[in-house]
């Protein structure tokens, strides 16, 4: 099997085992990167040449000794809006066109200790706003499923990297389900940690009460081996917990799911879910309850009201947080203005693209005074109850099963009119969000026309461990994950 056919897992086997170098490593995915990337467009830097150079001074210091650490040599996408020392972080947005971080984030750190090397930053709805990618001030990436659909969004370039077998993993961001549902699209694993699990120190924030970074990769034993390496308390994140970080790994040696409570949401499966979606989530169902859970029917009474109190909350800390791209300490700058105002109107509405602009000017709405009580108050009281759903639920199962998105991957511009039914793409992965509780998108199918459809588990706070053992034991007893996209 090729360097680029093999998980992140079985790759590290076989550097540890010093049957590859890190060197053949790095060129064999340049290699597929060159051959596949003018299609999938899932990069908006590339940065193979640097570590070619990295992998061989790599190489060189590991002769004679091979004790290596987990990520050493490991060839990984880094979604754009991840802050990377001296490597251009752009948020797929005309704003930060320019901007090249003096600092790693939390998570780069990490890796970095490591030894990982970065193929590039990968490509994304700009500032992480959208569905689909189609949002990038540098144009779309491209389901290698089906070149003439979206990847999902907003880490969209992260998934169709993995998928089109472009990195051995990535990392992406996820708001409201910006890892999952492109996960979901492009056949891979996408895991969203619970909230304060890995540190956001490092990311730049759309929605800081919401944003979550974590792994998007080939299987979930590569899911459990990233998250062990990017957990853990920081400092630097005053919303970071600082809760031990088990070994996720250990939790996959269990092939069962004897003793564990599945309990499936009636609400998600009401009208508006695609029957083929429908169809291959039930057999997925079936599958968990053969491998010994107990399923059960569940409620979450407020699953309806999630998409509209996730577009106030989410859009109001877009707004203050998107304050401070004004032209004056980094980033665009606005030629030709005539005083300080205009610097500000200018550069901001040069920088900034549609999708942008219109959730800056909602969140500035709802928190403008006469409406915030109305609108961002009422919001955050009703999102109190959803978490209390979840926790409600969690005292009866140990798992919540549920579709990942109403559909398979959509063809380019067929919801760009309607920004509506592009929000409603994330209805079913909101609520994780709300709730700050642990979600994982696999494979559990594919539709007729050969596009992925994913499967969604989620869990109690700080359970990872439990989401992966279940997805793991799911993912061993189907075959989903064997099949790969042709690329033509």
């Amino acid at each position: 099997m090729s360097i680029q056919r093999l998980s992140l897992y079985e790759l590290h086997e076989k550097f540890t085992a010093g049957e590859v170098t890190a060197t053949e490593i790095v060129r064999a995915y340049g290699l597929r990167i060159g051959q596949v990337e003018p299609k999938v467009k899932a990069y908006i830097t590339q940065t193979k040449d640097t570590a070619v150079t990295q992998a061989g001074a790599l190489d060189a210091s590991l002769k004679g000794w091979r004790k290596t650490l987990p990520l050493m040599g490991m060839p990984l996408a880094i979604k754009d809006n991840i802050c990377t020392q001296g490597v251009l972080t752009t948020c797929a947005s005309r704003m930060l066109g320019n901007f090249v971080p003096q600092y790693d984030a939390t998570v780069i750190a990490k890796l970095r200790a490591q030894g990982y090397q970065l193929l590039g930053k990968t490509n994304l709805d700009e500032f992480a706003m959208g569905s689909s990618t189609e949002n990038s001030a540098v144009g779309p990436s491209r389901n290698p499923w089906n070149l003439e659909c979206v990847p999902g969004g907003s880490s969209g370039g992260s998934a169709a990297a993995v998928a089109a077998d472009e990195c051995a993993a990535a990392l992406g961001s996820d708001t409201g389900g910006s890892i999952r549902q492109p996960a979901a699209f492009c056949g891979v694993v996408g895991l969203k940690p619970t909230y304060g699990r890995v540190s956001r120190y490092g990311l730049i924030a759309f929605a800081s009460s919401l944003d979550q970074i974590g792994p998007i990769t080939k299987d979930v034993r590569d899911a459990a081996f990233l998250l062990g390496a990017i957990a853990g308390h920081d400092p630097l994140d005053s919303t970071s917990a600082d809760v031990p970080v088990p070994d996720y790994l250990r939790a996959l040696k269990r092939k069962d799911l004897k003793k564990l409570k599945v309990g499936v949401p009636v609400e998600f499966f009401a009208e508006g879910l695609d029957p083929e979606v429908e169809q291959a989530v039930r057999a997925a169902i079936q599958e968990l309850k053969a491998l010994g859970g107990e399923v059960k029917d569940i409620q979450l009474p407020r699953t309806d009201a999630a998409v509209a109190i996730y577009y106030v909350i989410a859009t109001a800390e877009a707004s203050s947080n998107l304050a401070r791209y004004d032209g004056v300490k980094f980033g665009l700058r606005a030629k030709e203005t005539k005083d300080l105002l205009d610097l500000y109107m200018k550069t901001r509405q040069e920088g900034f693209g549609p999708e942008v602009k219109r959730r800056i000017m909602l969140g500035t709405y709802v928190l403008s005074a006469g409406y915030y009580d109305a609108y961002y108050g009422k919001a955050q009281a009703v999102r109190t109850l959803i978490r209390q759903d979840f926790d409600a639920a969690f005292q009866d199962v140990d798992l919540i099963v549920t579709p990942v998105t109403p559909t398979p991957a959509f063809k380019f511009g067929a919801k760009g009119d309607d920004p509506l039914q592009m929000y409603l793409s994330d209805i079913f992965t909101i609520s994780a969000n709300l709730a700050g509780v642990p979600a994982i998108s696999l494979p559990c199918g594919f539709s007729r026309d050969g596009l992925p459809i994913g499967l969604q588990l989620i869990g109690r706070p700080f359970e990872e461990e439990t989401l992966l053992r279940a997805a793991h034991a799911y993912e061993q007893n189907t075959q989903w994950r064997a099949r790969k996209p042709v690329i033509r």
